[in-house]
């Protein structure tokens, strides 16, 4: 076993453990730039690595109340087909299929690295926005139709980047659902990420871009890493901690995009 898996999953799982963030920010762009990994077999191993972490997060949350399930049927409901059949096409219409899609990966995941640097940094600030200007008199058809949407769109985004379904899934949920407090909106995203990440690892594992042993030793590290960084998050400051998180993804999205 290289003993530096274990080591990036143990780190990883610390941020994810002190900040709430998903750990396909950080992991797939640390096991394509750091390791060298091929970015199909980075974003398919991360999938299935993200859907077994965050399944322990969905039990948290839906034993604490803070699970709205029917938002996070509204996401599963445009993000499981978008997911599937961007596989599909990816494989099936691109030259090499995923494992020849290296290029059009990278850009998409430096792209959601991005993204996602900018929802951490302002996502108060989108809030209370979100708040400030939500409709008087809501419309539940309308806001289910743009929660399909959205699940549609971070299906397509995930499947090829496994970024997406953690932070921008939330900034997103804050717009639609202003009114809902904010544990409920990251306990039906969370709730959300394990099924797209499931549905889209299975994918890639269909594709041949799975690799088992790197799973298991990211597991090993990341496991123990999450619980200590969920006990430590209570005496570092978010307000220090996101800002740090966000420029790491800012610089390793640039470089991902620029490569």
């Amino acid at each position: 076993m290289n003993l530096l898996y274990p080591i990036a999953g143990f780190f990883v799982g610390a941020i994810v453990g002190l900040t709430g963030v998903g750990g396909g920010s950080l992991m797939t762009p640390l096991l394509v730039l750091l390791f060298g990994v091929n970015p199909s077999v980075a974003v398919g191993t991360d999938l299935l690595y993200a859907a077994l972490t965050k399944s322990g997060g969905t039990l948290a949350h839906s034993l604490k109340g803070t699970v709205d399930w029917s938002i996070t049927r509204a996401l599963a409901y445009g993000s499981i087909p978008a997911a599937s059949l961007t596989l599909w096409t990816v494989h099936n219409f691109l030259p090499g299929g995923l494992g020849g899609a290296k290029s059009l990966i990278s850009l998409a995941l430096g792209i959601a690295l991005v993204l996602t640097a900018i929802s951490l940094i302002f996502r108060q600030r989108i809030q209370h926005f979100a708040q400030r200007h939500a409709p008087s008199i809501p419309n539940p058809q309308r806001t289910f139709w743009l929660t399909v949407l959205t699940g549609a769109i971070l299906g397509v985004l995930v499947s090829i980047s496994s970024v997406g379904a953690g932070a921008l899934g939330v900034t997103a949920l804050f717009f639609l659902y202003p009114s809902l407090p904010a544990r409920r909106i990251v306990g039906s995203d969370i709730a959300h990420a394990v099924p797209l990440t499931l549905v889209a690892g299975i994918g890639h594992w269909i594709l041949g871009s799975i690799d088992w042993f790197l799973l298991g030793s990211l597991l090993i590290g990341s496991l123990p890493g999450i619980w200590i960084g969920s006990h430590v998050s209570a005496k570092v400051p978010e307000k220090v901690l996101r800002p740090i998180l966000a420029a790491m993804l800012v610089l390793i999205g640039t470089r991902l995009i620029t490569a």
